[in-house]
């Protein structure tokens, strides 16, 4: 069986971005993870039945750091000798990519599912899109996880655009349809769990999954939220948040986690594991994220049948379309975000008209086996390639020494 090597900064990405696909590929490769933080790695790798191995990796820049991780995936790359290592997450790219390249693995493969220097500035984007670069330069193919992030990586001109492919419609993972359903939870269920968080019958609940952070608009998320709660005070809504702080790598504005804190409709559950009951006791995603690659956020607040108040960005303007499935608010715009969650609110009719487009949405284009799949091909095209590669190789050697005997021969 041919080895593939799967590697992230920290195993909540295998876990959470790619999950089953684990699963599924190690039917076909012999799969080995490789991540940060050994214990959660391991809980990661036993939980999809794959080998791992733990090397330390920071989500900052840290030089001397990455330096140290490098040398460790190129030992281990280098002893186990994959065919295969394909990357995920900036950080596990430029170290994979890189050790990958010096270590001779023949097939180098990295996703891209953003990028962290459209929101820096200074000396800092400088340094993001020099790591960036050198990620493609040393991966074989990179593969955005959304037609728009493929058309951002080319503006920057990163790689040539035959080095890119995007599979199947986007998304890194596609979405399991029979476990995000709506059906997986009974009305009296759903009850219940409202009842425990202090949510009514009768409350408008806005959910956001994912990190509280400011890249995220959470700022602007609670700011639109309070403003709201005080400009109708009769209105019965509740902002339920899922997730957790990062205060090293992009914290809020101390306002922001005050609110959160103290308002008493703003309710902050932490990170879960299973976000699937969360979705199912609200009735809309609120998602004003300032950069995606390919939101797998939106693609389960769809898929729970729940419309979605997006920024118009790359990744969500993939999933969602205006008017028909959800709404689009411009960028770090507070007002205009108060203001589609107002009409999502008070217009019933509009609400229910996007809620029926939700699903279907969905399963017309991210079926999450049919990805798999295309992932698979590709793997498939890639070792394919470097047979013929090989073969023309030792070929044309044994063309050159037939050559030199004739040549020899001949005097």
């Amino acid at each position: 069986m041919k080895k593939l090597v799967r590697i992230t900064t920290v195993p909540v990405s295998l876990d959470k971005l790619l999950g089953n696909q684990l699963d599924f590929m190690n039917r076909h490769y012999d799969v080995t993870a490789v991540s940060s933080d050994r214990a959660a790695l391991s809980k990661v790798a036993e939980k999809y039945g794959i080998n791992h191995h733990h090397i330390e990796m920071t989500r900052q820049i840290t030089p001397l750091k990455d330096l140290k991780s490098l040398w460790k995936v190129y030992r281990f790359l280098k002893k186990h000798k994959p065919e295969i290592v394909h990357t995920h997450t900036p950080k596990a790219g430029l170290i994979g990519m890189s050790a990958a390249f010096f270590a001779g693995v023949p097939i180098r493969m990295h996703t891209v599912a953003g990028l962290p220097l459209m929101e820096a500035s200074g000396i800092k984007r400088q340094v993001l899109k020099m790591a960036e670069r050198t990620t493609y330069s040393f991966a074989n193919g990179v593969y955005p996880n959304s037609f728009n992030m493929a058309k951002i990586i080319s503006s920057y001109g990163f790689c040539k655009d035959t080095k890119m492919k995007v599979l199947g419609n986007g998304s890194s993972n596609g979405i399991d349809l029979d476990h995000f359903s709506p059906s997986f939870i009974t009305s009296i269920q759903k009850s219940a769990h409202r009842a425990s968080l202090g949510i009514s019958e009768d409350d408008f609940v806005f959910v956001f999954v994912g990190r509280l952070v400011k890249d995220k608009g959470i700022n602007e998320l609670v700011k639109a939220f309070t403003s709201l709660s005080q400009h109708h005070p009769k209105m019965s809504v509740k902002l339920l948040l899922v997730g957790d702080y990062e205060e090293k790598l992009d914290p809020l504005h101390p306002e922001t986690i005050k609110e959160i804190n103290h308002h008493p409709h703003i309710i902050n559950v932490g990170f879960q594991d299973d976000v699937r009951p969360y979705f199912a006791i609200s009735n809309a995603l609120a998602f004003p994220s300032y950069r995606e690659g390919f939101p797998n956020v939106v693609l389960q607040a769809a898929a729970m049948e729940l419309p979605c108040i997006v920024t118009d960005i790359n990744g969500c303007n993939e999933i969602i379309t205006d008017h028909h499935n959800g709404l689009f608010v411009p960028l770090k715009n507070s007002q205009k975000l108060e203001d589609a969650m107002l009409r999502l609110y008070e217009n019933r009719e509009l609400y229910h008209s996007l809620k029926i487009n939700t699903r279907q949405s969905i399963e017309e284009r991210f079926i999450q086996n049919y990805l798999w799949l295309e992932m698979q091909k590709e793997y498939n095209h890639q070792l394919s390639n470097r047979q013929k590669k090989e073969k023309y190789k030792e070929k044309t050697y044994r063309t050159r020494v037939l050559e030199k005997a004739f040549s020899f021969f001949s005097l």
